[in-house]
């Protein structure tokens, strides 16, 4: 009779079977997948002149040149304006980069890097037109009642 010891250990692994060993590589094969790589998407929106108020899809996002995130491709509502311009109301589409379908994202997303997505808009302001005789009267009024009323107001 051997010791208890040896009693244990012959019990938890029986004769003729050999103990699975781990490799102490593995967490190191599988740390690449584990690292989420990251999917940047922006756009800087340019004008001019500059110092443009912008606002996308009705959301005010700073004064031109600016740079903002976005998250889904498609089409945007782009509002520009600045004083002594005509009001600018357009529309841009985005286009969806291959590595945004699948299963091309999922390779995307595991990738470890940083994959940028980087679009630029630019936009050419219209000096408003110099107001005929006895209308300068009512574009000051209209400008008045644009304040009260809180439009185009910045924050």
């Amino acid at each position: 009779m051997g010791n208890l010891a040896d009693q244990e250990s012959s019990a938890q692994a029986p004769r003729g079977r050999t103990r699975a060993r781990v490799c102490p590589f593995a967490g190191l094969l599988a740390c690449p997948f584990l690292l989420c790589g990251c999917l940047e998407r922006t756009v800087t929106i340019t004008s001019n002149p500059p110092g443009a108020l912008v606002m996308l899809n009705d959301v005010e996002v700073g004064r031109t040149p600016v740079t903002t995130g976005f998250t889904y491709y498609g089409d945007y509502d782009v509002r520009l304006r600045l004083e002594g311009y005509e009001p600018l109301v357009t529309h841009r589409e985005t286009a969806t980069p291959f590595y945004e379908y699948a299963p091309f994202d999922l390779l995307g997303t595991a990738w470890p890097g940083r994959i940028q997505t980087k679009l630029v808009w630019n936009f050419d302001l219209t000096p408003l037109p110099e107001p005929k005789a006895g209308q300068a009267g009512l574009l000051e009024r209209a400008r008045q009642m644009q304040d009260t009323a809180g439009v185009g107001a910045t924050k």
